[in-house]
């Protein structure tokens, strides 16, 4: 499945479209890409238009000089859609890309059908979260994006999956290698300085889904399961760490189809 690039007004966007109907969009995490959703994309597309971007700074997509803000990247989605003249969309993001997810909820409401955090939460980080993004920073800047990789990937699964999913990790690392550092630096910054976001799951009226992984070492599902409404769906996949995309993917579509249908 090609690539497609889009120019915006600060940064070039890759990203991946395929299938008609209903638009949804899949956010991958951080130091991910669209990748992340090979075998979930072409299930998805079967019976939905699925968009699926590189965040800025991440796979093909450039990185906007001097602004890295969530809420500039729910601007930088907001546009994407804008210039593919789609209207609603409803929106799936894992981990930073629920960040993101919640930033767009928060600012265009208007342009959401729904919305999903997957492996991801509304809270801000902890003071002890703060201090590790900062060491990560520093990591970064010191070691290089390889390093920090090779040292992030494993947490991202459940660790009774590391030997199953060997193929599925290196993958997760090579794809992790083509984040440019000032990408990393910038999101890792962003994700530090983001506010708590738990009055949008709150207030918004949206139909919202949180799926969290039972085995998650990166947000345990009580962090996912910050909110509790009727117009908010709860789902465990089992035996999945950060990663269900790749450890549990027919759990995770199942999911997915289940909340497009309702």
């Amino acid at each position: 499945m090609s690539l497609r690039k889009i120019e915006l007004s600060n940064l070039s966007l890759s990203y991946q479209d395929r299938g008609d109907g209903e638009v949804i969009v899949l956010l991958h995490g951080f130091c991910g890409s669209h990748a992340y959703w090979d075998e979930v994309m072409p299930v998805l597309s079967k019976k939905n238009r699925v968009i699926v971007p590189d965040l800025p700074g991440h796979g093909d997509s450039t990185f906007p000089k001097g602004n890295y803000q969530l809420e500039y990247m729910a601007d930088t989605l907001k546009e994407l859609l804008d210039k593919l003249g789609i209207e609603k969309v409803t929106l799936f993001g894992h981990s930073l890309g629920g960040y993101i997810t919640l930033a767009f909820a928060e600012k265009y409401e208007e342009r959401l059908l729904g919305f999903s955090l997957i492996h991801s939460t509304a809270h801000a980080d902890s003071e002890e979260a703060k201090d590790g993004r900062t060491a990560s920073i520093e990591k970064v800047q010191k070691e290089g994006i390889t390093e920090f990789v090779d040292g992030l990937i494993p947490k991202l699964f459940a660790e009774e999956n590391l030997e199953t999913n060997a193929a599925d990790v290196q993958k997760t690392k090579e794809i992790g290698y083509g984040t440019s550092e000032e990408g990393a630096i910038g999101m890792l910054q962003a994700m530090k300085e983001r506010p708590d976001r738990n009055h949008v799951l709150k207030n918004s009226r949206l139909p919202a889904l949180l799926i969290a992984g039972e085995k998650d070492q990166v947000i345990p599902p009580e962090k996912t399961f910050s909110v509790r409404k009727d117009s908010i769906s709860q789902a465990l996949i089992k035996g999945a760490g950060h990663m269900s995309m790749m450890e549990k993917p027919e759990a995770l579509i199942s999911e997915i189809q289940h909340f497009l249908k309702s």
